[in-house]
């Protein structure tokens, strides 16, 4: 399809092609509790399809998968999590995110370039003169021989770098090597620190592709984007380098455009899309309450398709924390947070305009509370428009 000659998508068209493929438009159901295999295989796609989700703090991909699955349980993904069928890692704009065993080494292979871009930002000085692969080495020797907090691996380091700082050189492994966080983190209904070891070590997998059929999952950037577009579409270039961190994708675009098909935004935008991909055009969306860090606010250059300019100062707070968002007919109306004592937990909603589709909301917020404390006494408030 000629991208001179490319139908226009409303903002509400692509909103809704967003909300279908991420499964917030209608969500998936899994099977029931006695088929434990078929259960864990359909969080583990879920999980695959989205391309991992956002997780700086621990139990975040929780709520985003209750979000869309309906039937999903915390032990669904604290088993995933102890059997070491997901991961905890460093990917995408170089923030932790969770995603699939199968997944882990290969997309941390497509990013890489965006994990060195941001140790050299921030520790590039401080670890002036440091051999990048003595430091590699030595930091997987220690954090393979036994899982290390960041702290402690500097302070390990120190004693052959000791003129640099314990925290670069922690951070120095943590771009070269690729680290993933060992529970009892992240496990739902426990608690421990950020302890690291190497992906390879965890996940018993070879450091490079073996080149052998199906035991390696070998993605390269056509696949990533695709993959993309297949979670986040329709999209720009600008939206996959966003969500991805990523630059010079456009080459990768141009070989990959005789397959797809291309759409215009309201203001002449590119779009591109994968020709099968759903694009259910500008029904009624749900309510919907979605997790703290969700991709679904963060995977593009060009928000306007979920939220407002205005909205977007109202729920990037200052100290980076993205609280969960409220979505009425399909875009962030509001945000959402969660406070528990002893015997009761609240769930309170703090609306960005007028309160509107209350019902739905109650009933939204009856199943998170269902979620996370079962058995406990519940509260919902509204707080003050903002």
């Amino acid at each position: 399809m000629s991208s001179q000659a490319a139908p226009v998508l409303g903002r509400r068209e692509i909103n809704r092609a967003l909300l279908s493929r991420q499964l917030l438009l209608e969500r998936a159901s899994l099977p029931p509790a006695d088929s434990a295999t078929a259960r864990a295989a359909m969080v583990v796609q879920t999980i695959e399809h989205l391309v991992g989700l956002q997780a700086q703090a621990p139990f975040p991909p929780y709520y985003g998968l209750q979000s869309r699955l309906d039937g999903f349980c915390p032990d669904d993904l604290a088993a995933l999590i102890t059997s070491r069928s997901v991961v905890r890692i460093a990917l995408m704009r170089g923030t932790i995110h969770l995603v699939s065993a199968r997944d882990c080494l290969p997309l941390r292979r497509l990013l890489q370039p965006v994990i060195d871009r941001g140790l050299r930002g921030s520790f590039g000085k401080q670890l002036a003169g440091v051999d990048a692969a003595a430091l590699a080495t030595a930091g997987r020797r220690l954090v393979e021989s036994e899982p290390m907090t960041f702290s402690r691996l500097g302070q390990a380091l120190a004693g052959q770098w000791p003129h640099h700082p314990p925290a670069a050189l922690a951070q120095g492994v943590r771009a070269l090597v690729p680290l993933v966080q060992v529970p009892p983190r992240a496990v739902w209904g426990q608690a421990g620190p950020s302890r690291h070891t190497s992906a390879e070590q965890w996940l018993d997998q070879p450091s490079q592709p073996s080149g052998e059929p199906g035991q390696v999952l070998v993605l390269g950037l056509a696949d990533l984007v695709t993959r993309y577009l297949g979670a986040f579409g329709p999209a720009t270039v600008r939206d996959v380098a966003a969500w991805s961190g990523l630059t010079g994708l456009k080459p990768v675009m141009e070989q990959l455009r005789p397959a797809l098909v291309t759409f215009r935004d309201e203001h002449g935008a590119e779009l591109f899309d994968l020709p099968t991909a759903p694009r259910p055009g500008d029904g009624p969306a749900p309510v919907r309450l979605v997790a703290e860090f969700d991709n679904l606010v963060l995977s593009h250059a060009d928000r306007s398709r979920v939220i407002s300019a205005e909205n977007t100062k109202r729920l990037y707070t200052i100290n980076g924390v993205i609280p969960g968002a409220v979505l009425i007919d399909g875009f962030v109306g509001g945000m959402w947070r969660l406070s528990r004592s002893r015997d009761a937990t609240t769930l309170t909603i703090e609306m960005f305009g007028p309160l509107r589709e209350r019902a739905a909301l109650e009933r939204e917020a009856e199943r998170v509370l269902a979620f996370c404390s079962p058995g406990t006494s519940h509260e919902i408030r509204f707080g003050p428009v903002s």
